[in-house]
């Protein structure tokens, strides 16, 4: 990687910018990307998925690492040919053109698999409840987001951000911030900063009914959510759900921790 043009020059190269209609924002200092895969790591010869790889910065860092095969999945075609130009012909590298969102994981690699990304901002979310709730859970995903949408992520029950987001995330893994990162850090510069997650799957993973009556538990709680319980989720049982899962009908989905809407998720009334 160190015989490499910089990734500025290799943009210049190929006459390359973001395109905002793709959510696109670049990091091009290798020391910020090499931070984010060592704590991503270690990987231990595990393959790595990383969906909008856009010119590479992160999929340098990652061909450094200790990852085994790494799979870039990348929806805009004007960047295979410069992703190309990583692969050094051992097959460790494999670029797959292709919507993130319609692409089945467990078809890309064998076995378990790490997700290191700095996913568009347009379809962060999207992604992370496909992984989340999908039928492929990978080893730990580490993901930039927009510092509001990590915060949401790993807020704890009370908290501002806390949320669907939180519960459905929480449900799944534990989550924690590992880095902020300042607009500046990216070319060009959102209009936010962005923060990375770390999300590493429970081994008690609620079973795919649950985390399908989760969404719908949490869709409702948190769509009304100045509502008491009894009412925001009337059309899926109100105040018998909730006493069903030993919680208080008239409290608000905000001041319920991630235990109590997985109880409301398995509760038969």
């Amino acid at each position: 990687m160190t015989d490499l043009p910089s990734l500025r020059e290799t943009l210049d190269a190929h006459g390359l910018s973001a395109k905002k209609s793709f959510g696109q924002h670049f990091l091009l200092d290798l020391n910020v990307t090499r931070k984010i895969v060592r704590l991503a790591g270690p990987f231990e010869g595990r393959a790595v998925i990383e969906v909008g790889p856009g010119p590479g910065g992160l999929t340098r860092a990652l061909l450094e690492s200790d990852a085994g095969k790494v799979v870039l999945v990348e929806k805009d075609p004007r960047f295979v040919p410069l992703l190309t130009e990583l692969d050094d012909g051992s097959g460790r590298l494999e670029i797959i053109q292709a919507d993130a969102l319609k692409v089945k994981e467990a078809e890309l690699v064998d076995g378990p698999a790490h997700l290191v990304s700095n996913l568009p901002y347009n379809v962060g979310t999207p992604l992370l409840i496909k992984w989340l709730t999908g039928p492929w859970t990978p080893h730990a995903l580490t993901l930039m987001f927009q510092k509001e949408v990590a915060q949401r992520v790993a807020a704890d029950v009370g908290d501002d951000a806390y949320g669907r987001l939180a519960v459905i995330s929480q449900a799944v893994c534990e989550a924690r911030v590992v880095m902020d990162l300042p607009a500046r850090a990216f070319t060009p510069p959102p209009r936010v900063d962005s923060a990375v997650v770390h999300l590493t799957p429970r081994p008690d993973r609620p079973e795919p009914a649950v985390l399908k009556r989760l969404e719908q538990v949490t869709a409702a709680a948190f769509g009304q959510r100045r509502k008491m319980l009894r009412s925001s989720l009337k059309t899926l049982g109100g105040a018998a759900l909730c006493e069903a899962a030993g919680i208080d009908p008239d409290a608000r989905a905000e001041t319920v921790d991630v235990a109590g809407f997985l109880r409301m998720a398995r509760a038969e009334i």
